[in-house]
């Protein structure tokens, strides 16, 4: 039975909770009282769906439930963790957690608050042990940071529990120790923010020659190695000792005016404003959600592929998938799903379909995913054994375009201690777009040649090989190319 999130806020950040619990396979409930909040909400979890499964190198899980509540009572009754997204006001915070713990005092309340400290939060609550934020950032199905704040009052056995619910979620839980306004990331931004509306007010430079400085320099180094481990790099040989002792002299210099804060009235507002709608107006604001969810997709694939910083999440996340699947057995024999994915723009040919290429990325997704199910993943290959491709025919079925959902499905037609003959579909929903036969082998890489694989492989291969024997042999299996149908 999946389990219950209560989503209290059906807001941008609310809805990226959803999102993310609802495509993990969690029943959502959503309570807000905007009328708007199912078309909102929808909107984003339909990016979402976009968006997040191009990150996963294994088959997400089966689609959790989503339902829109008429009150809070019903949203979290029955909920194994409850996510508050409410306005930044301390006053409605503290009704909406009295009403909550009206009917679950003893649940998980994470707060995405991005200001307030949690003893702010839990004063006068009826269990204030259970209470702490769980701030996010947007979009929040996609970047996995949370920053996770307790007090001297909470739980520590829950906030624990609460963390590992983050994990099996795909987020990276970031305990902070100590208590403090806005946190530890907010408070970064927040000092960015000041420095670019003093820059923008005295005619420095417009938002757009801003957001230029950072996306063409220093935030492509800060997206995959944060601030003091770029700074080592600056300091060269000598490390981060000649970094502060080259750079430190100039923090008493009057390069910034970070203590000083630009009068916040309409001309400011209007001069902000007005930059931005030159920059960006040609947009609407959920293409720019969209640009931007491929755009970080490409960026996480590439730290993915490198084990590095958030790819490290995603692997990790991948890992626990792949934990839970259950091993095929002779009563449930079936191609087993390995992959899911979708149509992104870089696989897209001039006909405005998915090109050649990509539907052999997509089987060696596919394939991949079912190697590391039997044993043979990038460990594995760090001891020097592998299966290696010999052959491949693939046929063209059926179309895909941009943003279609995918799927890749193997099924055993042999297993040996060498070989591997395998037979994968590239399915749109139930039809088959594509499908591909291929022979691999099984090698010792250092003497470049087969052998047999060991029996820790073999005793997950060759289980679902006699179970797959029971089905029935693909139709396109052994085909010469250019056979006829």
């Amino acid at each position: 039975m999946a389990r219950k999130a209560g989503i209290i806020g059906g807001g941008v950040i609310g809805g990226g909770w959803a999102a993310r619990f609802l495509l993990n396979g969690w029943d959502v409930v959503v309570f807000d009282p905007d009328p708007e909040a199912p078309r909102k909400v929808g909107e984003v979890i339909a990016n979402a769906k976009r968006a997040l499964p191009a990150l996963s190198d294994g088959p997400m899980p089966p689609e959790g439930r989503l339902t829109f509540a008429a009150t809070i009572t019903e949203a979290v009754e029955g909920a194994d963790y409850i996510q508050e997204s409410v306005s930044e006001r301390l006053d409605l915070k503290h009704r909406v957690f009295a009403q909550i713990q009206q009917v679950a005092p003893d649940t998980p309340i994470g707060s995405s608050t991005s200001g307030f400290k949690p003893s702010e939060l839990q004063q006068n609550a009826a269990n204030p042990a259970t209470i702490f934020v769980a701030h996010p950032f947007n979009p929040v199905y996609l970047l996995p940071l949370a920053e996770i704040v307790p007090s001297v009052k909470s739980d520590p056995a829950l906030i624990e529990a609460a963390k590992e619910i983050l994990r099996e979620i795909g987020m990276f839980p970031l305990h902070i120790r100590k208590e403090i306004d806005a946190h530890i990331a907010d408070r970064f931004l927040e000092a960015v923010w000041r420095e670019a509306l003093w820059l923008v007010k005295d005619g420095i430079a417009t938002t757009e020659e801003i957001d230029e400085a950072i996306r063409m320099g220093f935030g492509l180094r800060w997206g995959q190695m944060g601030l003091f481990e770029t700074y080592r790099i600056a300091g060269g040989e000598a490390g981060m000792k000649h970094f502060m002792a080259q750079f430190g002299p100039c923090l008493t210099w009057p390069w910034t005016k970070l203590m000083d804060v630009p009068e916040f009235n309409d001309d400011l507002v209007d001069l902000i404003a007005g930059q931005s709608d030159a920059q960006s107006g040609h947009h609407t604001i959920r293409e720019l959600e969209r640009i931007r969810d491929q755009n970080l997709i490409g960026f996480l694939r590439v730290l993915k592929e490198r084990n590095w910083g958030a790819g490290k999440v995603l692997l990790d996340h991948d890992a626990r998938r792949r934990q839970a699947m259950p091993d095929p057995s002779p009563d449930s024999a079936a191609p087993m799903e390995m992959a899911r994915m979708h149509v992104l723009p870089g696989w897209i040919d001039y006909n405005g379909h998915m090109t050649e290429s990509r539907y052999l990325f997509a089987a060696s997704e596919t394939s991949d995913a079912f190697l590391r199910h039997i044993g043979a993943d990038i460990a594995y290959v760090g001891t020097g054994f592998s299966y290696y491709t010999a052959e491949t025919h693939i046929m063209h079925l059926g179309e895909a375009k941009l943003g279609d959902a995918l799927s890749g499905t193997v099924q055993v037609i042999h297993a040996d201690e060498k070989r591997l003959h395998v037979f994968i579909r590239i399915l749109k929903g139930d039809e088959a777009v594509a499908t591909l036969e291929q022979m691999l082998l099984h090698v010792d890489m250092k003497a470049g040649k087969t052998c047999a694989a060991p029996p820790a492989i073999l005793d997950r291969l060759l289980p679902i090989a006699k179970a797959h024997a029971a089905l029935p042999k693909p139709e396109a299996a052994g085909r010469h190319v250019g056979q006829k149908k």
